[in-house]
């Protein structure tokens, strides 16, 4: 009905129906209204893939809009993350990313269409899976120290596999070496599990492998485990100590888990999405699942922490891949 009176309250009646009659603006919107997106920049089946599938499904829960797994494999995580940080910054396309793409890639890959801290807006890191050194049983050395000391009686005449040039199993000998002085040679596989059977059979003396996949052969005794490569022992396996505590303090190599936005997500949705992860982070039934795997838990859940946190991993992995040699196109 026009408004025809021009007494004044008649007239700030009309003005406030006008007002409501407005559509609400961007930032008084419900958040999420619809299907979030959680990229994981790896193949399905894997353990990044495995852990976002769980998380996703908490997710859900916490947000009430469903929380969908995309995966966008290729250049070692790079495809997945170059498509998140170009994405619509408003919250409805997240990556669960891991040390390779959120600092690593960096500097192992000659060119890459994104950068690890200015391209992305933090929301959390879930925790780490800690690595550990595992050798051959018919291989002498029984600890650190034993296995510096006969690579020092004969220098290059250990070897380690990995599943690739610039993978981590590939740069967490050359730290080793680099912090204890020693010639461990490396060899090269095309995967995990290639690398894993050549290290069964005896073709090779050792390798720096995930917990969650060396956990079976450790306990089956198939392989002996030397070292964890964190500088907290694992709670997965706790009698196992650490490379650090072995003479290397701050030998530290493990797969880091976070979870980011596009650069420019605002604010308020960063914090409702931190705020989910932290709830589903905090049932007892995801906490159980995930220690069951090996994964530590993040000591700092906040935005802030993870900035601070892929900070230090590109600086520290800028010298180790230098040190490599090794460069991917």
């Amino acid at each position: 009905m026009p408004c025809i009176s021009h007494r004044r309250p008649f007239l700030l009646a009309c003005v406030l129906a006008a007002a409501a009659a407005l559509p609400a603006p961007a930032w008084a919107q419900r958040f999420p209204e619809r299907p979030v997106s959680f990229v994981v920049p790896f193949p399905p089946g894997g353990p990044t893939d495995a852990m976002a599938r769980v998380l996703a499904t908490a997710l859900t829960e916490a947000l009430g809009q469903s929380v969908i797994v995309e995966n966008k494999a290729g250049a070692g995580g790079n495809i997945g993350a170059d498509f998140v940080a170009r994405a619509r910054p408003d919250g409805y396309t997240i990556m669960f990313g891991t040390s390779g793409p959120l600092a690593i890639n960096r500097h192992l890959y000659r060119k890459i269409g994104y950068d690890p801290q200015t391209s992305f807006a933090p929301i959390i890191r879930v925790g780490h899976l800690p690595n550990v050194l595992v050798v051959n049983p018919a291989t002498r050395s029984g600890t650190v120290q034993e296995l510096i000391a006969q690579d020092r009686a004969r220098p290059g005449s250990l070897d380690y596999a990995s599943s690739g040039n610039g993978a981590s199993s590939h740069l967490a000998g050359v730290l080793f070496n680099k912090m204890a002085g020693t010639s461990l040679q490396h060899i090269p596989y095309k995967g995990t599990g290639p690398a894993l059977n050549d290290l069964l059979a005896g073709q090779v003396n050792m390798t720096f492998t995930d917990i969650l996949t060396a956990m079976p052969y450790i306990k089956a005794g198939k392989l002996k485990a030397i070292g964890v490569a964190t500088e907290k022992r694992s709670q997965a396996m706790p009698d196992i100590p650490t490379i650090a505590e072995q003479g290397l303090p701050g030998y530290d190599v493990s797969v880091f888990f976070g979870v980011v936005a596009p650069a420019g997500t605002p604010g308020d949705r960063i914090e409702t999405l931190n705020a989910a992860f932290r709830k589903a982070l905090g049932s007892e039934r995801i906490r159980k699942l995930f220690a069951e795997q090996g994964l530590e838990p993040a000591p700092d859940l906040t935005p802030a922490g993870l900035s601070a946190f892929i900070a230090q991993e590109v600086a520290k992995w800028k010298t180790v891949v230098e040190a490599s040699g090794a460069q991917l196109d």
